[in-house]
């Protein structure tokens, strides 16, 4: 009580401590995200050219796309579907494209021109539906499905006025008579050369170095062939919780006490009762049911079907045995036999299907009720007991089971389990010729069993079953064993913390901001994140929980959006240099232009290939080499060229003859295939182009 009397006097300084507190953390927070003005961030969730994109519009299509698939994906094609339709449609306004009430109308038409409730008498679209159905919603209480229809009338037209600039541009694409015929040009004339080929690698590296300033003045002079997006690398060691043989031993100790009864105090008559178990329980469902993680079964089985183990020891036991616990897969489990019988391994069967209305597979023209089902099916079955050879009319005339009522309902020969459990107790546990009626979710089944093949023993067996899952103790051990980690990986590194540990380390490189996948570790969004955030510097550690078990991470570098550096674009450009310097020290070893010479002179042979052109560019012996056939085309007969750097060597080449296509009488058609090969990439094309023109602000790492 007295410390009671404490705390009310000084409530008023309590009062002050707990709101700066909260203050703090509200300036905090608001630090963090921009100030005041950083609620802008919330709202926005990108600009194309000064145009926002409305974070609650923007989620709003992601909510509808992600269904099935994973979020982040949903993210990047929303976005891309946003950048397009924007860029276009702010071209369009800058044409100054404008919708007409024809052509809104028209695409109406073709979007919701399948709409049943929008179709007049003779099943063509209605403008007059389609205007009662807006007007309905303008005078509806629920204000926002006028204002979500009349958003989505202003984007139609946006549509409209976009693929308007795009058939535009399109429309101003074509190719001459000229390109056609360059076109054949370069698939059908051919040459036959005579070439020495120089290899870069017969040149030491060491004799062509290149230097990390070399590097960098090649990046600053192609700079648009080294701009990265913003990517990091971490590593990290997954610690997965893992049931040990003692937890394996618990659960098959627990489930081995299920077998035989047991005494209990029962709490509520406060007396010693016994319970009966596996063996001797009189409702073998019921007992599997509560004491399983997998429900009971109630089927019968071959001994080809059945698990190994069960299979040896319960096929040919007494009724009632117990055989168990056993371990199978991600189980530990007690079998018991509990039936035998004799059963077809295959049933040829035929049946009516009578469906009523309400059935969830029941068609719209369905509209008898499930009592008028019955007694429909009934008469059938007394009609075809009496007459067999009305059974397949009666299929054609009545069966609700469209794929093979035309068959007379004949469904073939099956195996057990194929069908329903009703429909596959009936054919599997009666004789041939019987007939009956068996009701499932899909009506009344008046069947008829054709023929059985090959009756064998089957056994009925129930399986109580229980996860192998880590236990408590072995969780807390694994908790311990990532917080001991992470200790030790800061404090002696990451490599030898792991390696303590005996545990792996995996690197994962060039990660992007809006990556969501971390290999051999699956989704992980919030590793991504971390590494992204301005707060996590390199080299910070952090764990994270998995649905079972842990990661590590290790951050290990970050970089922003912009040229590479020279480390990174090093295994690009060091070969090029190296080529470039290889080439120069080659070229100086070729002297005159007799390919024999020169080949004698550099230990190499002289080599032919034949029926080369322009558009393969393949030299035999050599492979793709555009620059050396593009001037071997150059150079009249029995011309040899100067020296020439290729993608694997310097060559010299000489071209010993050109045979001319045949020409054709008329180019129109392979000018009419180009100008139809450039419309069909127009549009990507374009929109590339505005991409790479455009101010485009992408705040999606922050929000997602």
């Amino acid at each position: 009580m007295a410390v009671l009397n404490k705390i009310r006097q000084r409530s008023f300084f309590l009062i002050v401590i707990i709101a700066l507190a909260l203050f703090a953390f509200i300036i905090g927070d608001l630090l963090r995200n921009g100030g005041f003005g950083g609620q802008k961030a919330q709202k926005t969730i990108g600009e194309i050219n000064g145009e926002e994109i409305k974070t609650s519009e923007f989620q709003a299509l992601v909510d509808n796309q992600r269904r099935g698939g994973s979020d982040m994906q949903a993210v990047k094609n929303v976005w891309n579907q946003k950048i397009n339709g924007l860029l276009a449609g702010q071209r369009a306004d800058e044409a100054g494209i404008v919708v007409d009430k024809a052509h809104l109308n028209e695409e109406l038409a073709r979007r919701y021109g399948n709409d049943p409730s929008l179709k007049d008498e003779d099943g063509n679209f209605s403008f007059s539906k389609l205007q009662e159905l807006i007007l309905e919603m303008k005078e509806d209480d629920n204000k926002a499905r006028y204002a979500n229809w009349t958003n989505n009338e202003v984007q139609i037209a946006k549509d409209v006025a976009s693929n308007v600039y795009f058939d535009m541009v399109k429309a101003g694409l074509g190719a001459t008579i000229n390109e056609g015929e360059l076109a054949y040009k370069m698939e059908s004339d051919k040459i036959n050369i005579s070439y020495v080929q120089l290899p870069y690698s017969s040149v030491d590296d060491k004799e062509a170095e290149v230097s990390k300033d070399e590097i960098a003045a090649y990046i600053k002079a192609n700079k648009s062939e080294f701009e990265s997006d913003a990517y990091a690398n971490i590593e990290y060691v997954k610690i997965d919780e893992v049931a040990t043989l003692e937890d394996e031993k618990a659960i098959s100790d627990e489930l081995a006490k299920l077998i035989n009864d047991a005494d209990e105090f029962n709490n509520v008559t406060k007396q010693t009762e016994k319970v009966l178990g596996f063996t001797n329980t009189k409702n073998v469902e019921e007992f599997v049911n509560e004491n399983s993680a997998i429900k009971y079964t109630d089927k019968y089985e071959f001994k080809s079907k059945l698990n190994a183990e069960v299979a040896t020891n319960l096929f040919d036991a007494e009724l009632g045995k117990v055989y168990g616990p056993y371990k199978e897969g991600n189980f530990i489990k007690l079998s018991k036999l509990i039936a035998t019988t004799k059963i077809p391994d295959s049933v040829k069967a035929s049946h009516i299907l009578i469906a009523y209305k309400g059935l969830q597979f029941a068609g719209p023209d369905v509209t008898r009720t499930k009592e008028e089902a019955k007694k429909l099916a009934d008469s059938v079955l007394t009609v075809v007991t009496k007459k067999n050879d009305k059974f397949a009319d009666l299929a054609g005339e009545l069966s609700a089971d469209r794929s093979n009522k035309d068959k007379g309902g004949d469904l073939g020969y099956f195996t057990p389990g194929r069908m329903v459990p009703a429909f596959n107790d009936y054919v599997f546990e009666n004789k041939t010729g019987d007939i009956g009626v068996v009701e499932t979710q899909f009506g009344y089944h008046i069947i008829k069993i054709e023929d059985q093949k090959n009756i064998q023993k089957a056994v009925k067996v129930a399986t109580i079953a229980q996860k192998i899952e880590p236990s408590e103790k072995t969780i807390n051990e694994i908790y311990a064993k990532s917080t001991k980690f992470v200790i030790n990986a800061r404090e002696s590194g990451f490599a030898e913390a792991a390696k303590a540990e005996n545990l792996t380390v995996k690197p994962v490189t060039k990660m992007g901001e809006l990556d969501e996948n971390i290999p051999g570790v699956g989704q992980q969004r919030s590793i991504v994140r971390w590494a992204f955030n301005e707060e996590t510097k390199k080299g910070a550690i952090k764990s994270f929980d998995l649905p079972s078990g842990y990661v590590i991470a290790k951050l290990t570098a970050v970089h922003e959006k912009g040229l590479m550096n020279v480390e990174e674009a090093s295994a690009k450009v060091s070969p090029i240099l190296k080529n470039k310097k290889k080439a120069d020290i080659l070229k100086a070893k070729i002297n005159g232009t007799n390919l024999d010479e020169i080949a004698k002179a550099n230990n190499v042979s002289v080599k032919s290939a034949s029926a080369i052109t322009m558009k393969s560019s393949t030299i035999s012996g050599a492979g793709i080499e555009k620059k050396v056939v593009g001037t071997a085309f150059a150079l009249d007969v029995n011309e040899v060229s100067k020296p020439i750097e290729g993608n694997k060597g310097v060559y010299v080449v000489k071209v010993t003859s050109k045979t001319p296509g045949q020409g054709l009488a008329s180019y129109q058609g392979l000018a009419n295939q180009k100008a139809e090969e450039e419309a069909r990439k127009s549009r990507s094309a374009l929109l590339n182009a505005l991409k790479d023109n455009a101010d485009i602000e992408d705040k999606r790492a922050v929000l997602y």
